[in-house]
C-alpha cells in the first residue's frame, strides 16, 4: 500500500495544560535538553491539570493515566472556540477582509482561509482542536510542538467531508479541565502523528491483483474498513483497537486477502484480537479475520501479528492462515 503519510497533513503532539479561557500554547512548560531539541513536559506527569498544588478543583487527578496509554485513533478533528470572545476575533478579521475575497464561499471555506493565514496564526493556536469518533466528540488534542498548529488548522479542511479521515497517534493525558475547552472535559491527547486523508485515497492506494475489478475491490476494502471502525467502542485506547487501527490504515495485505477470499465464495464475518503466544518482553497480538464459505458454511480463518508494546505499533509477523491450537 502506498503510505498514507503521502496523503498526509501532519502533526505531532504532548503537553500541559493551564486553566486560562482558552488554550494558550505558548504558556506551556517547554524546555530544551542537553542537545537542544525542543521538547515538552508531559502533562502526565502532573497531579491537577487545574495546576493547584493543594487541592485540585477539576478533579482531574482522579483520571491520571499510566505515561505508557497510547491511543492510534480514527475519526475527524474539528476545532471548538474556548471563549466566546474568541469566537468574535474570528469573526472580526473575517468582516475585515474585501468582499472579493468572501463572496460566494461558505463559511468553513472563509473561516479555514481566515486560519491559515500566518498573521492570524494567534487565533488558530488558541483554538481548541477535538477528535470526534462515530460523530462522538472523544478527545481533546494537544500538539507537541507548537509550530505544528498550522497542520492541525489543515486537518480541519477547506470544506469538512463526510469520507474525510483523520488517524491520531499519541499519548493519552487526564480528563480536560473545564476551562480548557469551554466546558468539554474530555480526555487530553498529546498527539505525536497525524495522517490525513479521504476514504477514497486509501482504496486506491491499495494495489490489487491483475485482473481485479476496481468497482468490486473499493467495495471489498470499504465493507472491512467499515467493520474495523465500527467496532464497539473502537476509541483506538486499547492494545486492541490500536493493533486494528494500525492495520486498517498501513497493512493492504488484509483488503487483498478479503479480497481472494470472496473470490473463492467466502464471506468475511468477523475480525478478533488476541494476546499473542509470542508476546514476552512485548506486548504482542494476534488480529484474527475469519471468512466463511457461502456453500458449506465452513469456516477459514487469516491472521496478523502486530507489536504494541510501545507509541507506533508495528508489522511482527505477514498475513497467513490461522489454525485453532
Amino acid at each position: 500500500m502506498e503510505d498514507i503519510s503521502n496523503h498526509e497533513k501532519s502533526s505531532e503532539d504532548i503537553t500541559p495544560i493551564t486553566p486560562s479561557s482558552s488554550i494558550n500554547y505558548d504558556s506551556y512548560n517547554y524546555e530544551r535538553d542537553n542537545t537542544n531539541n525542543l521538547y515538552v513536559q508531559s502533562i502526565m506527569n502532573k497531579s491537577c491539570v487545574c495546576d493547584k498544588e493543594e487541592k485540585c478543583s477539576c478533579k482531574s487527578e482522579d483520571s491520571k493515566v499510566l505515561s505508557h496509554s497510547y491511543v492510534y485513533a480514527i475519526g475527524k478533528i474539528v476545532y471548538r472556540f474556548p471563549s466566546k470572545s474568541l469566537e468574535m476575533e474570528l469573526a472580526q478579521v473575517i468582516g475585515n477582509r474585501s468582499e472579493k475575497e468572501t463572496k460566494g464561499l461558505t463559511r468553513e471555506e472563509i473561516s479555514y482561509q481566515a486560519l491559515i493565514d500566518p498573521t492570524n496564526r494567534y487565533l488558530a493556536r488558541q483554538l481548541c482542536y477535538v477528535m470526534k469518533i462515530e460523530n462522538i466528540e472523544t478527545y481533546i488534542l494537544i500538539p507537541t510542538d507548537p509550530l505544528d498548529i498550522d497542520k492541525f488548522v489543515q486537518a480541519v479542511r477547506t470544506i469538512p467531508e463526510p469520507r474525510d479521515i483523520d488517524v491520531i497517534i499519541g499519548r493519552r493525558g487526564p480528563i480536560a479541565s473545564p476551562e480548557t475547552c469551554n466546558g468539554l472535559m474530555l480526555p487530553i491527547v498529546m498527539v505525536d502523528q497525524i495522517y490525513s486523508f479521504d476514504r477514497e485515497s486509501l482504496i486506491e492506494a491499495i494495489p490489487r491483483k491483475t485482473g481485479t475489478s476496481n468497482q468490486q475491490f473499493s467495495k471489498t476494502s470499504s465493507v472491512l474498513f467499515n467493520q474495523i471502525l465500527q467496532i464497539a467502542d473502537n476509541a483506538g485506547a486499547t492494545n486492541e483497537h490500536r493493533a486494528l487501527n494500525y492495520l486498517a490504515v498501513r497493512y493492504e495485505k488484509i483488503y487483498e486477502q478479503t479480497q481472494l477470499m470472496q473470490d473463492e465464495n467466502y464471506s468475511f464475518t468477523g475480525v478478533e484480537v488476541r494476546p499473542s503466544r509470542l508476546s514476552g518482553l512485548r506486548n504482542v497480538v494476534d488480529v484474527i479475520i475469519s471468512y466463511e464459505n457461502r456453500s458449506n458454511r465452513a469456516i477459514r480463518k487469516w491472521f496478523v501479528r502486530v507489536d504494541v508494546t510501545e507509541e507506533f505499533p508495528f508489522l511482527v509477523s505477514p498475513i497467513q492462515e490461522y489454525f485453532e491450537r
